[in-house]
C-alpha cells in the first residue's frame, strides 16, 4: 500500500517542481523588465541646463574672446565688423600664448555658440578635466532606440618635465565604468608620453605648450613662441 501512494505522489511531485521553475522564471522575467525601465527612464536625461553669464562675466569673456580674435558672445553689441580688415603691420603679442578660461566661461561659449549646450557640460577640478555628455540614440538602435546615453569622461592635464601630461582616467556609461580593454587599453597612459614620440598630432601638440594646469574651476594654456 505505502509502495503505492509514493509512486502516485511522484507525478505530483515533479509537477510541483516544474511548476516552482517556470515561476522562478517569470520573476526574474518580471524583476529583468522592471529594472530596465528604472535604466531608461531613471538614467537617462533629456538635456542639460545651459549655463548663463551675468553682464559682467560675459563682458569679460568677450574681452578674452577678442584678445585671441575670436568671435564673442551673440549677444554681444559691440563686435568688430569692418574694421577686422584695416591693414595694419603684423606684429606678436606675448600675453595672447596665455590662455585663461574658467569653468563657466568655457560651458557659457558651448552654450551661445553651438548647439552642444544640452549635451556636453564641461567640469574642472585639479588636474582633471571631465565631460559629462547626453547622446540621443537613433531610433532604430535595438532596445533603446529614441533614448539618450549618458556619457562621462574624465582625463588628467598637468604639466611636468618640460611636456604636458594628458592621461584618460576613464569612462563611464550610465555610471558603469568601461572596461580599460574596450578603450584600447589606454586608460591610465600619458598619451602625450605614449605617441609625442612620433609625427602627429600628440608631438605636434606637446612642442607647441609651454605650460599648462587645471585648477579647481579654471584652464591655464600658455603657449610657445
Amino acid at each position: 500500500m505505502s509502495i503505492n501512494e509514493s509512486s502516485l505522489q511522484q507525478p505530483e511531485r515533479k509537477n510541483g517542481g516544474c511548476l516552482k521553475t517556470i515561476g522562478i522564471m517569470l520573476v526574474t522575467i518580471i524583476i529583468s523588465i522592471v529594472a530596465t525601465i528604472f535604466v531608461i527612464n531613471y538614467l537617462t536625461q533629456k538635456k542639460l541646463e545651459p549655463v548663463e553669464l551675468s553682464k559682467k562675466e560675459e563682458s569679460t569673456l568677450n574681452q578674452k574672446l577678442k584678445q585671441f580674435g575670436l568671435p564673442t558672445l551673440p549677444s554681444d553689441t559691440t563686435q568688430d565688423s569692418a574694421d577686422d580688415l584695416t591693414p595694419e603691420p603684423y606684429s606678436e603679442d606675448p600675453s595672447k600664448r596665455e590662455i585663461f578660461f574658467t569653468e563657466k566661461e568655457l560651458n557659457a561659449m558651448l552654450a551661445k555658440n553651438t548647439d552642444l549646450a544640452e549635451k556636453i557640460a564641461i567640469d574642472l577640478a585639479d588636474n582633471l578635466a571631465s565631460a559629462k555628455m547626453l547622446i540621443p540614440l537613433d531610433p532604430d538602435f535595438p532596445f533603446l532606440g529614441g533614448k539618450t546615453l549618458k556619457l562621462k569622461a574624465g582625463a588628467e592635464l598637468a604639466y611636468a618635465n618640460g611636456r604636458p601630461i594628458v592621461i584618460l582616467k576613464g569612462v563611464s556609461v550610465w555610471g558603469v565604468p568601461v572596461p580599460n580593454a574596450w578603450l584600447g587599453n589606454l586608460k591610465n597612459v600619458d598619451l602625450v608620453k605614449e605617441f609625442g614620440g612620433d609625427e602627429g598630432f600628440w608631438k605636434s601638440f606637446a612642442d607647441g605648450v609651454e605650460n599648462i594646469s587645471v585648477a579647481e574651476g579654471q584652464l591655464k594654456i600658455k603657449l610657445k613662441e
